[in-house]
């Protein structure tokens, strides 16, 4: 398996930077290939700009913009090169700390410039139906975020203050990981490292190594593909499924629930029209 550990926190010392070091060391022990990208220490910009698309053509929007540049080759070369790392993985690890209920701005931009239109979305089928929610760009990868945090575990649990750390972050695990195509585990969550005399370090190094060893056999997050046929073509859960329950977690296929999990997200990259550049 070949992976991709992304770090995003300023100081090389941070806790952050030490659990990447940590998931990378345990990846290569399991005999994997490790790549990585640490953001801050690449000074990677996290804001989109014109000048991320060298030749744009004449298209007013960022997404056909970044289309155009895509499929001309003109995108600029450090997202190309980020590109090239997730196009080669299977595994993606993203470690960073909660800021403000969310991930770094960073990090944010690192998506919002790498996973452009043409590359991580846009595409169609043979029958020229569009590839998301399961059948994206992405499609095969998995990819695990692991989350630090100030406040106790039982905060992020569903009755917790905080709130669900699932549903905190269900905008990055099924809107961009799961629309893409890539496959969320659940969230590792490192939490109490704000709470004075926090000493769980050597605890959640061994967590974070266990866990690593068997993400070959961790099932992921069960979401609904779009193909499956679960959504109406107003994109809303059809009235006969879950009638009457509302909230994130209806997006989850339950256990025993009848009907097909669809096996496009492992088969995908197969069957979506791409152009040469794509093919791994």
């Amino acid at each position: 398996m070949h992976a991709l550990v992304v770090t995003a926190h300023p100081s090389p010392r941070s806790l952050t930077a030490e659990l990447a070091r940590v998931a990378g060391s345990a990846l290569e022990a399991s005999g994997h290939c490790v790549e990585t990208s640490d953001l801050y220490a690449m000074g990677w910009d996290p804001a989109v700009r014109l000048e991320d698309y060298r030749d744009p053509g004449e298209e007013e929007t960022v997404t056909l913009r970044s289309r155009h540049a895509h499929d001309a080759g003109a995108l600029a070369p450090e997202i190309v090169a980020e590109q090239d790392k997730v196009r080669r993985a299977d595994l993606l690890v993203l470690l960073f700390p909660m800021w403000w209920h969310g991930m770094p701005a960073i990090l944010k931009g690192w998506f919002d410039r790498v996973f452009v239109n043409g590359f991580a979305f846009g595409l169609a089928d043979e029958a020229g139906m569009p590839r998301k929610y399961g059948h994206g760009g992405l499609a095969g990868r998995r990819v695990l975020a692991v989350i630090t945090a100030g406040d106790r575990g039982t905060s992020f649990e569903p009755r917790g203050l905080n709130g669900d750390l699932e549903e905190l972050f269900f905008p990055f695990l099924h809107g961009t990981a799961w629309y893409t195509g890539m496959r969320p585990l659940r969230p590792h969550l490192v939490s109490g490292v704000d709470r004075p005399g926090w000493d769980r370090f050597d605890e959640e190094v061994r967590r974070l190594r266990e866990r690593v060893a068997g993400l070959a056999d961790e099932e992921p997050i069960r979401y609904r593909a779009l193909a499956d046929g679960d959504y109406g073509r107003d994109r809303r859960l059809r009235v006969d499924v879950l009638p009457g329950e509302r909230g994130l977690r209806i997006h989850e296929r339950r256990v025993g629930e009848r009907g097909s999990t669809s096996t496009a997200s492992t088969s995908a990259v197969s069957t979506i029209t791409v152009s040469p550049r794509d093919v791994r």
